[in-house]
């Protein structure tokens, strides 16, 4: 079989170039890239996890480790405690006692704090908030945002605007209230008894995202750095934010968490990029053009090569009555009888030539082949002009 050339294709090539490779993948590549940098900028913003809030030791976004530094290069030794009993083996002195979180502590061991001659510091409502700082009761929650002292508290006006709010407090006789809020204060102090007792409603100003903002670290080291010595009690890792039996889930690093959703998302965007339609399909150039007439030559070949006469008059036969049948207005599921019935009444042969043509033996030398192809012709010709 010869092959023609189509015009102006020359010796063109259907492998892939590198630039048709390129063209096709750089969707993909930079879809991948933007995965890759999302989840890493995603990682590095999480940090450690969630952290231990306002824990000397800790360095995510909501730990204190920023503060205790600070302390320390100004002379102030900070002690880390996870207990009472740690406390109270300090003893009574010059230091200051740092309170975040108390939840883990019975109404006794609340008690036994509240009685210990030291100044201190509570940071936010606690559950024995009464005991701790007795007439500095929680009255609601205010928004968290930069504020102006407004007092003649000496630690609060050297530091000015700081980022306070949570819990405002009710401001008892001879305590002074600090960053007022809804007719209460976000801070309160009061000196007695040779002591100073504090309260802030939220300890947002001493975290390692907040310290360096407004005034926050020097309020901060003003409220914590009072004395030589400052002893900070954090709850042990066993009941620091603990609220029952923690799932699989919870296990999970909040990072690898938001990963998965960024991939999620970018597979669902990928899976509709790749399956759009716009427009028409387009046809493809073929690097050859066969003409129809070489094809059907060629397949002749093969029939005559192989002597596959049966098989030849099959596809003449199987063809006619395709292209027949519709014109006769029989469904494709007639029998035999009822199609040659049908060109036989239309074409006026004999029903027994049309049945022989149709449904006999196949011919037996190549002269009979010719002879019935010739005749199928005929009457597929008779069949379109009756």
């Amino acid at each position: 079989m010869s092959l023609a050339a189509a015009p102006g294709t020359g010796s063109t090539s259907t492998s892939p170039t590198a630039a048709g490779l390129w063209r096709s993948g750089r969707g993909f590549l930079l879809v991948a890239l933007i995965v890759v940098a999302g989840a890493v900028i995603g990682v590095l913003l999480s940090g450690s996890g969630a952290g231990r809030p306002l824990d000397p030791a800790d360095t995510s976004l909501s730990g204190g480790k920023g503060l205790a530094q600070l302390l320390r290069a100004h002379g102030v030794r900070v002690t880390r405690v996870t207990s009472v009993a740690e406390v109270e083996a300090a003893g009574p002195g010059d230091h200051t006692l740092l309170l975040s979180d108390t939840s883990f502590l019975t109404e006794e061991a609340a008690e036994r704090l509240g009685a210990i001659r030291a100044d201190l510091l509570v940071v936010g409502a606690q559950p024995h908030q009464e005991l701790l700082t007795p007439g500095m009761s929680p009255t609601e929650n205010v928004r968290t945002r930069s504020r102006e002292p407004r007092c003649d508290l000496p630690a609060a006006t050297r530091a000015g605007s700081a980022h306070m709010g949570g819990t405002a407090f009710t401001v008892p006789a001879g305590a002074t209230g600090c960053y007022p809020a809804r007719g209460a204060s976000t801070l309160v102090s009061h000196t007695g008894a040779g002591r100073t007792v504090t309260v802030v409603g939220d300890g947002a100003f001493m975290t390692n995202l907040r310290l360096a903002e407004d005034g926050n670290a020097a309020l901060a080291l003003n409220l914590a750095g009072a004395r030589p010595a400052l002893i900070w009690l954090v709850a042990p890792e066993a009941a620091a934010g603990t609220t029952g039996e923690q799932g699989f889930y919870g296990m999970i690093p909040e990072g690898v968490r938001w990963a998965v959703v960024q991939v999620g998302v970018v597979v669902v965007l990928l899976a509709l990029w790749r399956g759009r339609r716009l427009g028409p399909v387009v046809a493809e150039r073929l690097p050859v053009v066969v003409r129809a007439a070489e094809t059907v030559e060629g397949r002749a070949r093969l029939y005559r090569a192989r002597r596959a006469r049966d098989r030849a008059a099959t596809a003449l036969r199987t063809s006619f009555v395709d292209r027949v049948t519709p014109r006769l207005g029989l469904p494709s599921a007639a029998g035999p009888e009822a199609k040659v019935e049908a060109i036989a009444g239309r074409t006026g042969q004999a029903g027994f030539h049309v049945g022989a043509a149709l449904y006999g033996p196949p011919p037996a030398d190549e002269a009979g082949l010719v002879a019935l192809a010739a005749y199928l012709d005929m009457l597929e010709r008779q069949v379109k002009e009756s």
